[in-house]
């Protein structure tokens, strides 16, 4: 059973920063491509940022420059460090993995249960 645990959001003033954490657990053996998606109330479901295992990373537009997304290959783990918030970046934010359970197992993709982002306007 994997199971992927965010932690680090919360109330954030205009300009700030935060750094979310996801950690995976269970049974993992290789995992592929992890990241943050956000959705903000109302909107769909929109990328934030990815890192390959390869540490290969893609940002939205909407965070570039300001957002660096990180990985802790031991701890099976990954960050987010948003930087100059804006009332545009609350959301609440879910971490994902492509990974594979076990050797021969096919990749799929694991979600956290969210954890919300609000920068007051």
């Amino acid at each position: 059973q994997v199971q992927l645990l965010e932690s680090g959001g919360g109330l954030v003033q205009p300009g700030g920063s935060l750094r979310l954490s996801c950690a995976a657990s269970g049974s993992i053996f290789s995992i592929y491509r992890m990241g943050w998606y956000r959705q903000a109330p109302g909107k769909q479901r929109e990328l934030v940022a990815t890192i390959t295992s390869g540490s290969i990373t893609n940002y939205a537009d909407t965070v570039k420059g300001r957002s660096t997304i990180s990985k802790d290959n031991v701890k099976n783990s990954w960050y987010l460090q948003m930087n100059s918030l804006k009332a545009e970046d609350t959301a609440v934010y879910y971490c994902y993995a492509d990974l594979a359970p076990r050797k021969y197992d096919r990749v799929s993709t694991y979600w956290g249960q969210g954890t919300q982002v609000t920068v007051p306007s």
